[in-house]
C-alpha cells in the first residue's frame, strides 16, 4: 500500500509565535502605557474600596494605631504578592510568551487520564474561579466609583445604584462592536489616573507624614497580634488591595513581560502605596467611617471630575476582566475542556480581540443581579475575594510544578519558595473563607458549576473518542473492503472532519456502508488543538496518504488561535495537499444518551453532556466552513 507523508515547509516564524517575540523586544514608553490600560486597571481601582472595607470590618477599633497597621499590612502584601510572587516568579513561567492559570497548567505537561490528573484539577478549578470573580469585579469597581457622588451631595444617594446598573448594561451591550478602538485610549486614561492618585497621595502625605511609618512591617504584625480573631479576618479587607493581581499573568501575551514589570515598579507601585498612605493620614486626622476615604482626598470643587475619571478607570478594569473571560473560554474550547461557542473576531488587525456572545450576555445578568441585589460596594466587598483568594493558592501549587518541571530546581530550592508565598496565600485564603456567609459563596458556588461543566464536557468527549475507536477500521481491512464491496469511486473531494488518526474513522466506514461509493479523493481531516499558544506555518500541517485516494490530514492549531480549515488547506495546496474547489465537508452529529444501568449520578452527567453537545457551537461557526459545502451525519450512541 502506497504511504507518504508531506508537511508544510514555509516556515518563516519561530515556533514560539509572537507573544515570544514581543517579549523579547525591548519596551518602550507606547508598551508600557499599553500595559497600564490592559492590565492595571483591578488592581488601579482598589483604592477606590480597600480602606473603606477595612474601616467597616473594625468599626470602633480602627484606631490610629490600627490605621497604621492596616497601611503596613497593605504595603507589604502588594510587595511580597504582586512585586515579588507574580513580577519575579510566576510570569516567569510563561507558556512560549503566553501567560494565565490555563497556560501554566498545559506547561506542566500534566494529562487527565495520568497521574498528573489533580494538576489539570486544580488549573481547571483556577480558571472556572476567574469566571466567579468576573462577575463581581465590574459590579463592585463601578458601584465604588459612582458612589463618589455622595460625597459631595446627597441628591444621587437613591439613584447610585440603578446608574451602576445602567453603566454596566450599557458596557456589556458595547462588547459585540469591539474594543479596538476604545482600547487605544484605555492606556493614558489609567496613566492619568495613577497619576491623579499619586498627587491626591502627595498632598496628604505632605500633610501627615508620620503615616510613612508604616513602612515598618512590625505595625502590621502587631495589628495582627493584638487584635485575636479581628485582625486575622481583616486580613480579607487587606486582600481587596490584590485583586487583579492575576490580570499581570494572564495578560502577559498581549503586552510582553517587561513592560508590565516596568510599568508596576515605576508607575503602578508608587501610585498605589501614595494613595492607601495619603487615605490613612487623612483619616486619622479627620475620621469619618460614613465616608468613603478615596474621595475624601480631594477637594470639593474635584469630587465630579475625580468621579468621572474613577468611572472611566472602573469601565476599563471591568472591560478587562470581560475580555479576559472571553479569551480564557476561547483557550478551554480549544484544549478540549468546554463546549464549542460562537466566537467573533471584532478586529483584523488586534488578534485578542473577540467577543464570545454566550459569555457576554451570562456575565451582564450575573453582575447586574449582583449590582443590584447588594446595593453598594461594602456590603458586596463581602462577597469579593474569596474566588480571587483561592486561585492565587492554586497558581503557588502549579508554579511549584513549574519550578521543577521547566526550570529544573532542587526540591528543597523549590519547596522553600513556594513554602513562603503559600503562607502568605493561604493567610489571605483563610481570611476570605469568613467572606462566604456574607455572599462569598456566590463566584465560589459559580466556579463549582464552570468547573463541572469543563470535567463533565471532557469526560464525554473521551467517552465518545472510545466509542469511535472501537467502531474504526484498520486501513489494510477497509482497503480490502472498498475492493472486495466493488466500491464506486465518484468524482469529487470529500472531507470528513473526526477526531481519530491511524485508523478509518466511523463516519467514512458508514458513509461507505450506506451510499455504496465514495469519492476519488476523501480526507480524513483531525483538527488538533495542542498545548501551546501558536503553531509556526512548519508545523501545522501533516498530511499523509493511506491509500490511492485516500488521505489522513492533521492540522495543527495553537489553543489561542481561531481554527480556519479552509484558508489552511487552501494555502497547503501548493505542498500538494490534495484539496480542490469542489470540496464537500462531512461531519458526525452525535446524539449522546447512557447506556443502561447507569446509576443516577452517571445518567445526570450523561444528561448534561448531551445537553452541551446539542446547543454547542456548529462546526461551520467553530472552523469557518462554508455553510453550503457543509454535510452533517447524525447518529445516536450511548455513552
Amino acid at each position: 500500500m502506497p504511504s507518504s507523508t508531506i508537511s508544510a515547509l514555509d516556515d518563516k516564524t519561530g515556533f514560539t509565535g509572537e507573544a515570544h517575540h514581543r517579549d523579547k523586544q525591548a519596551p518602550t514608553a507606547t508598551s508600557i502605557v499599553l500595559a497600564l490600560g490592559i492590565v492595571y486597571g483591578d488592581l488601579g481601582t482598589s483604592p477606590l474600596y480597600t480602606l473603606q472595607t477595612i474601616v467597616h470590618l473594625m468599626g470602633d477599633s480602627f484606631t490610629p494605631d490600627a490605621a497604621l497597621g492596616s497601611l503596613s499590612l497593605i504595603i507589604w502584601a502588594l510587595i511580597i504578592t504582586i512585586s515579588i510572587k507574580y513580577c519575579l516568579f510566576v510570569m516567569r513561567a510563561d507558556n512560549h510568551g503566553e501567560g494565565g492559570i490555563l497556560a501554566l497548567m498545559a506547561l506542566t505537561g500534566a494529562r487527565w487520564s495520568g497521574r498528573g490528573r489533580w494538576l489539570i484539577a486544580i488549573g481547571l478549578f483556577g480558571a472556572a474561579l476567574i469566571y466567579g470573580d468576573g462577575i463581581i469585579t465590574p459590579a463592585i469597581s463601578v458601584l465604588s466609583a459612582v458612589e463618589g457622588l455622595n460625597v459631595a451631595t446627597d441628591v444621587f444617594r437613591p439613584y447610585t445604584m440603578p446608574i451602576a446598573a445602567g453603566i454596566l448594561i450599557g458596557l456589556f451591550a458595547l462588547q459585540r462592536r469591539g474594543t479596538a478602538t476604545v482600547g487605544k485610549t484605555f492606556g493614558p486614561v489609567m496613566l492619568l489616573w495613577f497619576v491623579t492618585m499619586a498627587v491626591l497621595g502627595i498632598v496628604s502625605v505632605a500633610r501627615h507624614p508620620d503615616v510613612l511609618r508604616a513602612l515598618n512591617p512590625e505595625h502590621g504584625v502587631l495589628l495582627l497580634t493584638t487584635h485575636g480573631l479581628l485582625g486575622f479576618t481583616l486580613l480579607g479587607g487587606v486582600f481587596l488591595a490584590l485583586t487583579g493581581g492575576e490580570a499581570l499573568y494572564a495578560d502577559m501575551g498581549h503586552v510582553g513581560r517587561r513592560p508590565i514589570r516596568l510599568a508596576w515598579y515605576g508607575i503602578v507601585l508608587p501610585a498605589l502605596v501614595l494613595n492607601y498612605a495619603g487615605q490613612v493620614g487623612n483619616f486619622i486626622a479627620s475620621p469619618d467611617p460614613s465616608a468613603n476615604p478615596f474621595f475624601k482626598l480631594a477637594p470639593v470643587w474635584a469630587i465630579y471630575p475625580l468621579v468621572t475619571l474613577a468611572t472611566l478607570a472602573t469601565i476599563i478594569a471591568s472591560q478587562a476582566i470581560i475580555t479576559g473571560s472571553f479569551s480564557m473560554t476561547r483557550q478551554a474550547m480549544q484544549l478540549g475542556w468546554f463546549p464549542g461557542v460562537q466566537i467573533n473576531q471584532t478586529s483584523a488587525e488586534e488578534y485578542g480581540q473577540i467577543y464570545v456572545p454566550f459569555v457576554n450576555w451570562t456575565m451582564m445578568c450575573l453582575t447586574v443581579a449582583l449590582a443590584v441585589g447588594f446595593g453598594s460596594s461594602d456590603r458586596l466587598a463581602g462577597a469579593y475575594g474569596a474566588a480571587v483568594s483561592t486561585t492565587m493558592v492554586l497558581t503557588t501549587a502549579l508554579l511549584y510544578q513549574a519550578m521543577r518541571r521547566t526550570w529544573h530546581w532542587s526540591v528543597v530550592r523549590a519547596s522553600a519558595l513556594t513554602g513562603v508565598l503559600l503562607t502568605v496565600d493561604l493567610a489571605f485564603f483563610l481570611a476570605n473563607l469568613f467572606k462566604i456567609e456574607e455572599g462569598g459563596w456566590i463566584p465560589l458556588l459559580f466556579g463549582a458549576l464552570v468547573f463541572a461543566i469543563m470535567t463533565t464536557w471532557h469526560r464525554g468527549i473521551d467517552a465518545l473518542h472510545r466509542r469511535g475507536m472501537a467502531r474504526a477500521q484498520h486501513v489494510d481491512a477497509f482497503v480490502a473492503n472498498l475492493h472486495e464491496q466493488h466500491i464506486a469511486r465518484v468524482p469529487g473531494t470529500a472531507i470528513f472532519l473526526t477526531r481519530l488518526g491511524h485508523r478509518i474513522p466511523p463516519i467514512i466506514v458508514d458513509y461507505v456502508r450506506q451510499a455504496h461509493s465514495l469519492h476519488r479523493t476523501a480526507i480524513a481531516l483531525t483538527a488538533s488543538f495542542e498545548s501551546v499558544p501558536r503553531i509556526r506555518p512548519a508545523d501545522r500541517i501533516r498530511c499523509e496518504q493511506l491509500c490511492e485516494g485516500l488521505w489522513h490530514i492533521t492540522v495543527h492549531f495553537g489553543f489561542v488561535e481561531i481554527p480556519d480549515l479552509p484558508t489552511v488547506l487552501a494555502n497547503a495546496k501548493q505542498i500538494g495537499v490534495p484539496v480542490q474547489h469542489d470540496t464537500t465537508y462531512y461531519i458526525e452529529r452525535h446524539d449522546p444518551v447512557s447506556r443502561p444501568r447507569r446509576n443516577p449520578l452517571a445518567r445526570f452527567q450523561i444528561a448534561l453532556f448531551a445537553f452541551m453537545a446539542r446547543n454547542s457551537a456548529h462546526a461551520i461557526d467553530r472552523f469557518r466552513i462554508p455553510s453550503g459545502s457543509l454535510i452533517e451525519i447524525g447518529s445516536r450512541m450511548e455513552i
